[in-house]
């Protein structure tokens, strides 16, 4: 009679984005290209160092755009945080790497 063939599905695995992935952000254009590059920039750098990454971020953007940034590199982590308007960035890099930069006064 009919044969059951059973196709073998491979394991679901991770997908792993080498490019940056914004998850939310409410900056500007502008502000949210600079922001992406220099994330991207610090990342590459510091890639074993998520401390220097997080705080060569933080560092430029008060330079650049003021006081008052923060910065978070790393993985696996929650966050709840109040911030300025159009002053948040929440993205991926290199797979499972989240950077969140936020304006607080």
């Amino acid at each position: 009679m009919g044969e059951v063939v059973e196709e073998k599905k491979e394991p679901d695995s991770k997908r792993v984005h080498t490019y940056p992935l914004i998850r939310h952000s409410d900056m500007n254009d502008e502000m949210k290209t600079e922001a992406m590059e220099l994330c991207v920039t610090a990342c590459e750098k510091f890639s074993s160092n998520n401390e220097t990454a997080a705080r060569m971020i933080k560092e430029t953007m008060d330079k650049k755009f003021g006081a008052s940034w923060h910065a978070i590199v790393g993985e696996g982590y929650g966050f709840e945080i109040t911030h300025e308007v159009k002053n948040l960035l929440y993205m991926f890099f290199g797979g499972n790497m989240a950077i969140m930069i936020w304006k607080c006064s």
